[in-house]
């Protein structure tokens, strides 16, 4: 309970998968955490689970690429809690409709007949909110909780980023062009923030298993799809990540003995994919 001791930590998107655990070892630290997200019903089901252990937390809708929304989940917090310390920015996501079905260029696409859907024919507005939600998502809870840690002249801010944010994954334009941005963000904000003592890095997951990529990793028998088969092909160790996995890297970055020099990096935890072109 010492690394918390009281502390107030925000996570976006935090009635998913890997973001509630990682605020679930938040509050089992000490921090008092503020749930944000969409679905209230998610984020209830986590406060629920961290009242259980005798942990605070509150749950929030909001809409991360909203501002007004942030700014009014900001009072409620502080009010409530006390001035943000940690933030961990996990809201994000893609959309099915902003995937291509296929993996190059092919006629068909040209024909707008629903056979196949590449490029050409996604449709831009769904594209604009994956850009959106997974910038303007990150950028917008950074501004608003950034700007109380600045008066504070303390923080730490963890962005959620992806192997996306190395090198561009078929299918997924609109999220692996969003993800490099946020690694970009992650080390321009570092720069800026560092005058006001607050840390910025970003965690890198590689493949992790969640309710939506279940779905694109596993047939309805539990055998691989042919997706899955190409991932774990380039990873060396042969499997999907598990949401634990994740918070050693977490604890590591908020905590400022063991991290008080560190700010401006993009951590993979990847099983190795970035390791290996496959061949």
């Amino acid at each position: 309970m010492s690394l918390g001791n009281g502390k107030v930590a925000v996570v976006t998107g935090a009635g998913g998968t890997l973001c509630s655990e990682m605020a679930r070892n938040l509050a089992a630290q000490g921090y008092k955490v503020a749930l944000l997200g969409r679905t209230i019903e998610k984020l209830k089901l986590v406060e629920d689970e961290i009242k259980a252990f005798g942990g605070n937390a509150i749950s929030i809708a909001v809409d991360v690429s909203d501002e007004a929304s942030v700014r009014e989940a900001n009072k409620t917090i502080e009010a409530a809690l006390g001035v943000c310390t940690v933030l961990i920015n996990g809201a994000g996501g893609n959309q099915n409709e902003a995937l291509t079905n296929i993996t190059e260029f092919d006629e068909k696409e040209l024909l707008n007949d629903g056979s196949v859907k590449g490029f050409f024919n996604l449709d831009m507005n769904i594209f604009q909110s994956v850009i959106d939600i997974n910038t303007m998502g990150t950028v917008i809870p950074c501004t608003v909780f950034g700007r109380s840690m600045a008066v504070e002249k303390r923080g730490v801010i963890i962005n959620v980023a992806s192997m996306n944010s190395y090198r561009p994954l078929s299918k997924v334009g609109a999220y692996g062009m969003a993800k490099a941005g946020i690694a970009n963000f992650t080390q321009w904000l570092a720069a800026y923030l560092a005058p006001a003592n607050i840390r910025v890095n970003a965690i890198a997951p590689g493949f992790f298993l969640n309710d939506r990529s279940r779905k694109i990793m596993f047939n309805q028998d539990g055998s691989h799809t042919a997706r899955a088969t190409s991932v774990l092909s380039h990873t060396p160790m042969k499997r999907f990540g598990a949401a634990p996995e994740l918070i050693g890297c977490m604890n590591w970055l908020i905590n400022d003995e063991a991290a008080g020099f560190v700010t401006g990096i993009v951590v993979p935890v990847d099983g190795g994919f970035l390791s290996t072109a496959g061949i």
